[in-house]
């Protein structure tokens, strides 16, 4: 497994993160860019909801830059749904080049990526990196409709309603850089319940996290935080426990996004998943700090199940994957 390093560090010059009414009663709240308190934010449907969400953040992203739309070489983005409808249908309406990505919860990572990959080379200037989901599509794709009334089990996560997006650009004033990626790879520990989603991603974060440290010559220590993207209680615990086992102390520079983004007493089970639970963490709480200077480096290592309905139904384990970048002020 190869890690990316950018020679030309790739700033990223603005952000914006669109979380639902659930997501805004957590202790994340304070650092969101908007708050939808109607689940449907005035559409009919919730899929119309979630595209609408997505094109916020995207636009909300490129005013916080300071820039003008027509600025924006590419925007790369992806959610949850069945060939990225969301994104597709909101860059219908933004009219920026469009690359869509899919890498299931794992897509804020991958979208970066693929975005700080086209600045540095100095084949575009600027780019925009977003991603979106929504409870209610989510659960009506993968598991079943909220009208079914199915009951949850416990060591379920809860698909987080939001969206988020970052501009990432060659200029413009900003001390906040892309340093370092690595591209993670398919791994299958061969779980097939589709609701143990901390449990079937954890193998793929620590095979990420080990690659990273090897290649860079890093540890933990090293970073002022380590996030992975929404492994919630029990996948954070599997991640520190293997890691453990190859000599890495995770320590308490560690935190999973799915365990941040809601509080005790709000019901989620075992925290936040979905490709908005990564995005509205990076695109308000962890980019805050670092722009304020609280962290001088951070590994962000988005992760994703890469199952789709037709293999769940079909009997097959979930393969998963994370990509990891290095932020620095």
């Amino acid at each position: 497994m190869k890690t990316i390093t950018f020679k030309n560090r790739p700033k990223i010059i603005g952000w914006y993160s669109v979380a639902g009414e659930k997501e805004s009663e957590g202790p994340l709240s304070a650092t969101f860019s908007q708050i939808v308190d109607d689940e449907y934010f005035g559409c009919k449907t919730h899929e119309e909801a979630e595209r609408k969400m997505l094109k916020f953040a995207i636009i909300g992203a490129v005013k916080d830059a300071g820039v003008e739309k027509e600025a924006v070489d590419i925007v790369f983005a992806g959610d949850l749904l069945n060939q990225i409808v969301s994104s597709s249908f909101a860059m219908r309406e933004i009219g920026i080049p469009f690359v869509g990505v899919y890498g299931a919860c794992s897509t804020m990572a991958l979208s970066l990526i693929n975005a700080a990959v086209f600045v540095d080379s100095g084949a575009i200037s600027s780019a925009v990196a977003g991603v979106g989901s929504h409870f209610a599509t989510a659960e009506r794709q993968y598991r079943f409709p909220l009208e079914f009334g199915s009951q949850r089990p416990p060591f379920s996560q809860r698909t987080v309603t939001g969206a988020g997006a970052a501009v990432i650009s060659s200029t413009g004033k900003s001390n906040i850089h892309i340093s370092s990626a690595t591209v993670g790879r398919v791994v299958d520990m061969g779980i097939k319940d589709a609701n143990n989603m901390g449990g079937a991603m954890a193998p793929a974060a620590v095979d990420t996290l080990l690659n990273h440290f090897q290649n860079t010559k890093t540890a933990p220590e090293d970073y002022d935080a380590i996030f992975t993207g929404d492994l919630g209680i029990i996948g954070e615990q599997i991640v520190r426990d293997m890691m453990k086992s190859k000599d890495y102390d995770m320590g308490i520079r560690y935190s999973d996004c799915g365990r941040l983004v809601f509080g005790e007493g709000q019901n989620s089970d075992m925290g936040a998943s979905g490709c908005g639970c990564s995005a509205i963490t990076l695109n308000g709480y962890i980019l805050s700090k670092l722009k304020k200077g609280e962290y001088k480096r951070i590994l962000f290592a988005a992760t994703g199940a890469l199952l789709s309905p037709t293999t769940t139904f079909q009997g097959e384990s979930i393969p998963c994957i994370a990509h990891a970048l290095v932020l620095e002020n």
